[in-house]
């Protein structure tokens, strides 16, 4: 085929696709639902704005290449129906899945036992061993990631958003060595970037494994970097007990074969698949107390939600303050430059300096995330106290300047 000549534009597709509401967006990209012109049929269209992820191409190239490759291969896995661009967005059209997240989902339900964490983790393990099967590491599990096809109680779970996955030729899968994923579940091997593959996938089941019982994660810290340590020295432990009394043996045995440092001895998916505790039918005296978790999972999911939406907030009032923000349509928006949480503070990457004061002048601050390694009850409610007296602040700040 011949090269356009020099300043012309590739010839690009009219949009076959009428979108709808939003369900979901990204840092470069939005999800939408969306209707074929032709057919009437409903699918889920991310939509990619080629100007802001510009020099991120290859995620997205990445991205349709691994779902070409498992598509409607598994029950579990989120299927690629079209690809296409428009003359400013790319466009990757999929399923439309209607369940929702996983954790909302666990939210929303009467009751929620150990036996279905275990169910859940199951699909997530039957999808995963099908991707390592065909030389694919996914690289980005995450309960975000993990959503329900219909809203139904039997509705398949199924594993979405591939833009950091790779397929891989089995014999170089160990060169992988870019940092990637959700800080929170990346193994430690990612970290130390000596190179990692498939056993990634199973740290972040351990970690999803262990969130889905109790409702936080296990490297939960005060900042990034405390957080990279304890995952690198795998420091992560089973409590408060209040919270991990009624839960088995062989649930947290799983964890901890999944949270092994050394990729090597990790337990491979089809191991995993094997585990007592995954594999039915189940020995109901392995099963935990058979408590009713959904109480305490919603409490610890809350709790930490409400902070996290609180950082978000300071976030944006900071920003403001140093002028950095603009108002317009009534939301907000802001300068995009690099920040990070840096205990009690969200502070940008190149302002080293700590700021102390909440008097209006300078940033506002907030309380950190607890012991990390579960909150009591005690401190929950304190942690609360907290966020209602600094949005409170913030309001009061916003109306009296």
């Amino acid at each position: 085929m011949a090269q356009p000549p020099n300043g012309q534009r590739t010839q690009v597709q009219p949009c076959r696709y009428k979108t709808g509401k939003t369900l979901g967006a990204g840092s470069y990209s939005v999800v939408k639902e969306c209707v074929h012109i032709d057919t009437g049929r409903y699918y889920a269209a991310k939509v990619i704005n080629k100007r802001l992820m510009a020099g991120r191409e290859h995620m997205v190239r990445n991205e349709i290449a691994v779902l070409k490759r498992v598509s409607m291969g598994h029950q579990n896995i989120l299927t690629l129906v079209d690809y296409f661009e428009t003359m400013n967005n790319l466009y990757l059209v999929t399923d439309l899945a209607l369940g929702g997240e996983l954790f909302d989902r666990i939210c929303r339900k009467g009751s929620y036992y150990e036996s279905d964490a275990a169910d859940l983790i199951r699909a997530v393990l039957s999808a995963v061993a099908y991707l390592h099967d065909h030389g694919i590491v996914h690289r980005d599990l995450k309960p975000e990631n993990l959503l329900f096809r219909t809203p139904e109680d039997n509705a398949d779970l199924l594993i979405a958003d591939f833009g950091l996955s790779r397929i891989m030729d089995e014999e170089q899968f160990h060169v992988l060595t870019t940092t990637c994923g959700t800080p929170g579940y990346m193994a430690p091997e990612i970290f130390k970037k000596s190179g990692h593959g498939k056993p990634v996938d199973i740290w972040a089941i351990g970690v999803i494994t262990y969130f889905l019982l109790c409702g936080y994660t296990p490297f939960d810290r005060d900042s990034n970097l405390e957080e990279m340590q304890a995952i690198l020295a795998a420091d992560y432990s089973f409590t408060p007990l209040e919270y991990w009394r009624g839960v088995s043996a062989e649930a947290r045995n799983f964890i901890n074969r999944c949270l092994t440092i050394d990729p090597s001895k990790r337990m491979t998916a089809h191991e995993a698949l094997q585990h007592s505790w995954i594999d039915p039918p189940y020995d109901t005296t392995r099963q935990g107390s058979g408590e009713d978790l959904l109480p305490t999972v919603k409490k610890n999911f809350n709790a930490r939600r409400t902070l996290h939406r609180a950082i978000d907030t300071v976030r944006a009032i900071n920003k403001l303050r140093e002028g950095g923000g603009f108002m317009m349509d009534g939301v907000m928006s802001i300068d995009p430059r690099p920040e990070r949480v840096n205990g009690n503070e969200v502070v940008e990457e190149q302002r080293q300096e700590k700021a102390t004061t909440n008097d209006g002048g300078g940033p506002m601050q907030i309380d950190s995330r607890g012991n990390a390694r579960g909150q009591t009850e005690e401190q929950i409610r304190e942690q609360e106290r907290r966020v209602k007296e600094m949005v409170a602040g913030l309001w009061s700040w916003g109306h009296g300047k």
